[in-house]
């Protein structure tokens, strides 16, 4: 790998005013009455579309701007969402966890997604397709390799294995963990390009890598055919990779593998979210993961709230029943 010699720019940052976090939660508690107060209702998701326009218009710009470009490192961090920390329930710790009934967050975090990147988006065979889904570590699962885990987290692009995976990830956070270690970590093809050797990037362009669906889809199996890992334009490739479960199939592969995960980690990025912040990660060009973090299931663990977006939610039409949000498979 090429010694690195670009200078790296940090996560760009937005914080709301107190005025501008007012306005938010008025807006998410319109949604929050829409649907009989049913977040994967279709009326909660119009009623979302039509709170983004009441929400702040620093805060709109800002989400649209990033939906164009999301720069060199494909996240941007967002503080001040609307919580309320001391009014919340302890922190879930059943596997599988997600959140039906509508509140202020969840609302904040669907109007971000139907109106300012696209739409939401689910799958059924994850987290029983819930469009608002919880990240809490879950007894038993410390050493689980996905969001029920506490373990390090491994760079993923979400759902790599899957033909119409999100475009964004947003995780808003609701707690923070006990000892304020738990990092979100991200890495971004467009700071790692750099540093990778031109006949690597040729061989990570090449179909010879193959990528298996995550545990959290739990009975899902298989692995995608032999694909490449950079695809498009060569210069601003989207990267396809889960280095947990995404495989090489030749020898050169693996090597060109290796030398894009030491890349990624050298190039990648920590932030510890706090109440109120939200992350959005560009799924196409960014991985991310996790710090390992010690749970007490106290009620008072780490908690995130997770939601897909899509840009173009017509291209998976053919896997969504009814047209909804929701892709069967």
């Amino acid at each position: 790998m090429k010694s690195l010699s670009l200078k790296l720019t940090s996560p760009p940052s937005f914080a709301l005013s107190d005025a501008e976090t007012a306005a938010f939660r008025r807006a998410a508690e319109t949604v929050c009455r829409a649907g009989g107060g049913r977040l994967d209702d279709p009326d909660t998701a119009a009623a979302a579309r039509g709170g983004w326009e009441e929400l702040p218009g620093r805060f709109r710009s800002a989400v649209r701007d990033f939906r164009r470009d999301s720069g060199d490192c494909g996240v941007m961090l967002f503080r001040g969402l609307p919580v309320d920390e001391a009014l919340l329930p302890p922190t879930p710790t059943v596997d599988g966890s997600v959140r039906r009934e509508a509140t202020v967050p969840a609302a904040a975090l669907l109007m971000t997604a139907a109106g300012g990147l696209g739409d939401p988006a689910a799958y059924a065979p994850e987290k029983s397709g819930a469009l608002v889904q919880d990240v809490v570590p879950v007894p038993g699962r410390e050493d689980f390799e996905g969001n029920a885990g506490s373990t390090l987290l491994s760079f993923h692009i979400e759902n790599a294995f899957h033909v119409h995976r999100p475009d964004f990830v947003m995780l808003l956070c609701l707690r923070a963990d006990h000892d304020g270690t738990a990092g979100l970590r991200t890495g971004s093809i467009r700071q790692a390009l750099p540093t990778l050797s031109e006949r690597t990037r040729e061989v990570l362009a090449r179909p010879e890598f193959s990528t298996q669906p995550p545990p959290s889809f739990g009975s899902a199996d298989g692995t995608t055919p032999p694909r490449p890992v950079l695809y498009g334009d060569p210069e601003d490739p989207d990267l396809r990779v889960d280095f947990s479960a995404t495989t090489a199939l030749t020898l050169e592969a693996r090597q060109a593998l290796v030398e894009l995960e030491a890349a990624v980690n050298a190039t990648s990025h920590t932030v510890r979210l706090t109440p109120g912040d939200l992350a959005i990660v560009d799924n196409r060009v960014t991985t991310h993961g996790r710090t390992a973090f010690r749970p007490r299931y106290d009620g008072g663990d780490r908690w995130l709230l997770r939601t897909f977006a899509v840009a173009d939610l017509r291209r998976s039409r053919s896997h969504r029943p009814g047209d909804g949000y929701v892709l069967s498979h």
